[in-house]
């Protein structure tokens, strides 16, 4: 009778996969900007999660979804009199990105069985993993409430919605990423209670830049305000012109001039706290891993600074605003790296569970 041994440190094969995880995550978000940037993302109007998995597949078929696309506002008010060609196109760019949702869905959930059955996950994995699932089903639902915001009465989704739906899909692809750095084993580090401090803000200030970037990009906020250092004339605009709307906080998510502002001065912020901190990492001598992990964190944040800049004067390009989407997603991912080298471990030798033999009873 076969032993199924139960690891408590997971194998090369639970990381490989978990690596593909994160490419796959990384590829569908840049998939997504390019629906976005193409102005692709409503020429689906349905949500079918498993007859949606096939694309039309004769004329009749492509004639049905032009239609159905033809009576959402979208259609009538920006693209009235486009042809079945450039209907296709579109078409492509959203089904891709969907696809690649099931793709996801699928390249996780199977061997994450397999692995359960193997019992090749220790009971911390585990229980991110499920944790992740969960977010990821979540994933699908919230993308088409984004989707579904503009079917109606909009040309275009909602910027919450849009910020929601890529906000969750960073916390899901930094959970995996959070998850395959604990499977490495390494010494701990003896870094200063305000070195660990600064790592989780430049985290957290990492997500807020990406969610302003997103109402950003929902509302086209990046065609406007085209100069740089000045914005409207000014470094800091007037006050007059931040805050117009009534009530006042409906201009951190709806005033074009405000958002676009927000989301500089957070890149401005950024910039300088990760200097900060790999300053603080090399003068307290936290150690090669924590300074060459604070070194890589600035160099990240100053590619995406001088990447964003060029966006915005060349009114974001295709290419120039998916290689900022991409480096923030670097960004993201050195500094996951940074909070999780310098948090606390568990120590290495973590009770393992007891190995039984296939078919006998716990």
């Amino acid at each position: 009778m076969t032993d199924i041994p139960v690891q408590a440190a997971p194998n090369r094969a639970v990381r490989w996969w978990l690596v593909t995880i994160v490419v796959l995550i990384a590829i569908m978000a840049l998939v997504g900007g390019a629906t976005r940037l193409t102005e692709s993302g409503l020429s689906i109007v349905e949500w079918k999660p498993v007859t949606g998995t096939l694309p039309p597949l004769n004329q009749a078929q492509w004639t049905e979804a032009f239609d159905a696309y033809k009576t959402i506002p979208q259609y009538r008010e920006l693209n009235a009199g486009m042809t079945l060609g450039e209907f296709k196109t579109i078409f492509w760019w959203e089904w891709s990105h969907r696809l690649l949702g099931r793709v996801i869905g699928v390249a996780f959930l199977l061997p994450f069985l397999w692995f359960l059955w193997r019992g090749a996950l220790s009971a911390d994995v585990r229980r991110r993993l499920w944790l992740i699932f969960g977010l990821g089903a979540l994933q699908g639902a919230v993308g088409w409430w984004m989707v579904a915001s503009g079917l109606s009465q909009r040309v275009e989704v909602s910027q919450y919605r849009l910020a929601t739906h890529l906000a969750l899909a960073m916390l899901i692809f930094a959970a995996v990423v959070w998850t395959l750095c604990r499977m490495t084993d390494r010494p701990p580090l003896a870094a200063s209670s305000r070195l660990k401090i600064t790592s989780v803000a430049l985290l957290a200030l990492t997500f807020l830049q990406i969610y302003l970037g997103a109402l950003l990009a929902g509302l086209r906020a990046g065609r406007i305000y085209n100069t740089w250092p000045d914005i409207d004339g000014a470094f800091i605009p007037a006050a007059a012109r931040l805050f117009f709307e009534e009530p006042w906080w409906r201009n951190l998510f709806d005033n074009t001039l405000t958002v676009q502002f927000e989301h500089r001065m957070a890149a401005y912020a950024l910039f300088v706290l990760a200097i900060l901190h790999a300053i603080d990492a090399v003068r307290s001598r936290a150690g090669t891993a924590a300074v060459h992990g604070a070194l890589w964190l600035v160099a990240a944040v100053t590619l995406q600074a001088m990447l964003g800049i060029l966006t915005l004067l060349y009114q974001v390009p295709v290419a120039l605003g998916l290689a900022h989407q991409a480096v923030a997603m670097s960004v993201l991912t050195a500094a996951v790296f940074q909070v999780e080298r310098l948090a606390a471990r568990m120590p290495a030798s973590e009770p393992q569970e007891s190995v039984l033999p296939v078919g006998q009873p716990g």
